[in-house]
């Protein structure tokens, strides 16, 4: 994507109402007035939020929120000129329970309150297959607490993934830390039993993937 065209995103997503771009310095230095409050001063609303974690183009965002309309989804991305396209999309279509934050996944509990999300997405994310690159896995044992804190009792993370070391490795996490494994399956759409909104939302590259017969995983699980 050329600099132009990055920049007129940017500028777009200023004007959506569905947009939120707090600095770093916004969110760690002072207490960051949406923590606590996205229900109240976002969707107006006490429905449950639902986050997607590394959203890219949202396309999993606004396909689940215009699926359950009785629930509230925030894509989050550390690059706005990707999820520019599932914000404009969801302000095209009317749909007013899906916004989108940039900023950084580490920061998250300072995004959002203790108990405040009562489900997590994880779709497709860089499984970080490299040693040193541990540490930015999105389902490593540190990230696992930081989704802990602010998850409710019931809630519940789900990892879509064509990666199977990723799928390997999360599993094994889980069940080494003795966290509730609810549903695991290593190719859900040869295998009969996942939740119907694991196949029935795709993302550009899902599709591509399923054109050369490439298996898609996927985990719902719960964090003791």
């Amino acid at each position: 994507m050329g600099s132009k065209n990055k920049l007129k995103r940017f500028r777009e997503n200023e004007t959506f109402g569905n947009v939120f771009q707090p600095t770093r310095e916004d969110i760690v230095d002072t207490v960051f007035p949406l923590k606590g409050n996205w229900n109240k001063d976002v969707f107006k609303n006490d429905n449950p939020i639902v986050l997607e974690l590394g959203c890219g183009k949202g396309e999993y965002s606004v396909g689940l929120a215009a699926r359950y309309p009785e629930k509230n989804f925030i894509g989050i991305d550390i690059k706005g000129a990707r999820f520019w396209r599932g914000a404009k999309t969801a302000v095209e279509n009317g749909l007013n329970n899906v916004a989108f934050i940039r900023t950084q996944i580490e920061l998250i509990e300072d995004v959002f309150a203790e108990n405040e999300v009562s489900e997590i997405w994880i779709t497709f994310p860089d499984p970080q297959i490299k040693y040193k690159r541990t540490k930015h896995r999105l389902t490593n044992a540190e990230f696992l607490q930081r989704y802990k804190k602010i998850l409710n009792e019931t809630g519940v993370v789900n990892l879509k993934t064509d990666s199977e070391f990723m799928h390997g490795y999360t599993l094994g996490l889980l069940h080494g830390e003795g966290h509730e494994v609810i549903y695991a399956n290593h190719d859900v759409y040869k295998n009969e039993g996942a939740p119907e909104v694991v196949t029935t939302i795709q993302t550009f590259y899902e599709s591509q993937y399923l054109e050369i017969n490439k298996a898609i995983t996927y985990i719902q699980f719960r964090i003791k």
